[in-house]
């Protein structure tokens, strides 16, 4: 395996912990409910053993991500999973407000765009 080859595994298993961490999900657990065993687990999330394609799409599954995000190929999933973890401890209120100020960068950017495609 090449230094890169090492670095992606290393990323991957990183991502992978950081997701159960999120979701507060123990290795025994996500070992449980997957079938891979928990040694195997921790060694999934330092990045020295490899997984294949049926346990990544296991962990997908039980960590509610797609394989994709997972792989590091979609990294809005972070951005929402970010937002969501910054709203939830907020009032209905201010949580409304977060919703409308969202739409008004929305609105903001479509404005800005039709303007440059004039």
């Amino acid at each position: 395996m090449t230094g890169n080859e090492d670095s992606e595994w290393v990323q991957l298993g990183a991502r992978l912990r950081n997701v159960r961490e999120y979701l507060n999900l123990s290795q025994q657990y996500v070992a449980d409910r997957t079938g891979i065993p928990r040694s195997a687990i921790s060694d999934i999330e330092r990045g020295v053993r490899k997984l294949d394609s049926l346990e990544l799409r296991k962990l997908s599954r039980l960590y509610m991500h797609p394989v994709g995000y997972l792989l590091g190929e979609d990294d809005t999933g972070e951005d929402v999973h970010a937002l969501a973890r910054a709203v939830t401890d907020l009032t209905d209120d201010d949580r409304a407000e977060v919703v409308r100020f969202a739409q008004y960068l929305r609105f903001s950017a479509d404005t800005e765009r039709r303007k440059q495609r004039r």
